[in-house]
């Protein structure tokens, strides 16, 4: 089920909503309804689906439970961590890595080994992620044990980012869940978050898709002019960012409605001037959750030999990659990513002054032409697509069809490159700091409300009519 669809927005969403906050001063309750509305959520599409995160989460209770037993012993207590991150990187390797690994070996060896054809479990990676990082953290002392398996089935299972992230950590959610409050503010904010998040997925990035999937369908075997690669490579660049970003909006919008706060997981990224500030803007969960129990364990840079620093960037990005896809485009995006921060390291690259629009161009570059190879189907496609970017696919220079594209989805270039940017962020601040004059701020808390219903309306009429809807987070 998507948040953007017609079946979340008129029938789940506000029959759970109704439920919950009719039982809002019953926690037991209330908390009992968005377990079961999360398992129905996440049972719509494959019910059999439902069995693996079950699995999961009574799979990682009872580890928990066992390192918090012997925490007094720690050869045992590390032996059931040790076991969580097995069961739960053998359970993600099975699902999303174990064909593309067979698929290699009977190419290297001609040999013809059948694929298991598993289909991979929504939000996969997100659950297995969480669902260790409890584990972990229960055996560091961040966190109490949970008890209550049906706790830890909520935190794992929480639908509204069950699928999408952001990827949350137990300690930040475990007195939530047993303690919070349900305010008119909280949710008139979560209602708004929801909403600007929808117009970002179904306004934006659906109708970026449309030419980005056009572009690199059209062309895979080269021969793209040059203006329409680039085309191509700039409409996937915002698709994915108003996807990924949208749908962590609404998820943490989602949150505040049922009296949750979870960590903001996009922060501006393409205004950054470096690939390492670019990581601390984009998927901010993720590169957090990889810095905690990957970076930070193995040495992270506090150690005195480059060498072994190196080799820890180099773990993280290899992990980072292969996270987001079986596919060997995923791992060389982490390899490019690696390569970028080792030469910004190198060169001291945030210190440079004088010269943002340069630092700016250079990180934009980067990540347009990483993202070409993350949304490649192989790398002969990549490699296809980035020869014909620079020229020598064999299509020319100029095309008409870019020029036909820029005409018809102008619109939406402009609102994208806007909302790239803190311009929303900026009113706000000056409409909470009382910086602008009374009549101007009884215009904007009359006209905001007024372009929330709007943009929602806008959003159910696209979604009525079948525009189209991909979601890029169904790969992960």
């Amino acid at each position: 089920m998507l948040f953007s669809s017609i079946v979340f927005l008129f029938y789940f969403l506000p029959a759970v909503l109704a439920l919950y906050y009719l039982f809002r001063f019953n926690v037991p309750i209330k908390n009992a309804i968005l377990l079961v509305a999360s398992l129905f959520f996440y049972a719509w599409g494959e019910p059999w689906f439902l069995f693996v995160m079950l699995a999961s989460i009574l799979g990682n209770y009872f580890l928990a439970l066992f390192v918090d037993k012997y925490r007094e012993k720690p050869q045992k207590a590390k032996f059931f961590v040790v076991l969580s991150v097995v069961l739960n990187i053998g359970l993600l390797f099975v699902f999303k890595y174990l064909d593309f690994i067979i698929r290699n070996v009977n190419q290297v060896t001609g040999r013809n080994l059948p694929l298991t054809g598993l289909a991979l479990p929504i939000g996969i990676s997100f659950f297995t992620f969480q669902a260790m990082s409890y584990v972990i953290d229960v055996y560091r002392g961040n966190g109490e044990v949970q008890k209550n398996p049906f706790y830890v089935a909520l935190y794992i299972a929480f639908f509204p980012q069950l699928i999408a992230g952001p990827i949350v950590r137990y300690e930040t959610i475990a007195q939530q869940i047993r303690h919070r409050t349900e305010t008119v503010d909280k949710f008139a904010v979560g209602v708004c978050r929801f909403i600007s998040g929808m117009g970002k997925k179904v306004l934006l990035s659906n109708n970026f898709a449309i030419i980005a999937d056009r572009i690199f369908d059209g062309y895979q075997s080269g021969n793209c002019p040059v203006t329409l690669a680039w085309l191509g490579s700039f409409a996937y660049t915002l698709q994915i960012l108003f996807d990924f970003s949208g749908y962590s909006d609404m998820a943490i919008g989602l949150g505040l409605m049922f009296g949750f706060k979870f960590e903001e997981n996009f922060n501006y990224p393409y205004i950054s001037k470096s690939i390492g500030e670019f990581w601390r803007r984009w998927h901010i969960s993720l590169g957090t959750w990889f810095k905690e129990y990957i970076y930070f364990p193995l040495g992270g840079s506090r150690v005195k030999n480059m060498d072994i620093v190196l080799r820890n960037m180099l773990v993280v990005w290899v992990f980072t990659g292969i996270w987001h896809g079986a596919e060997w485009t995923f791992l060389i995006w982490g390899l490019i990513n690696f390569a970028a921060l080792v030469f910004e390291r190198f060169v001291d690259f945030e210190e440079i002054k004088g010269h943002d629009a340069l630092r700016w161009f250079y990180t934009m570059f980067i990540v347009n032409l990483g993202w070409v190879i993350f949304r490649a189907e192989n790398l002969v496609y990549a490699g296809n697509y980035i020869k014909c970017m620079f020229g020598f696919g064999g299509g020319g220079f100029f095309s008409s069809y870019a020029l036909m594209y820029l005409k018809e989805y102008g619109i939406y270039f402009i609102a994208a490159v806007i909302f790239c940017i803190p311009f929303g962020k900026r009113m706000n601040y000056l409409i909470t700091k009382d910086q602008v004059s009374k009549p101007a701020l009884q215009i904007l808390n009359t006209l905001y409300p007024l372009a929330m219903i709007g943009m929602f309306l806008i959003c159910v009429t696209s979604l009525v009519k079948g525009s189209y809807n991909p979601f890029i987070y169904f790969n992960f």
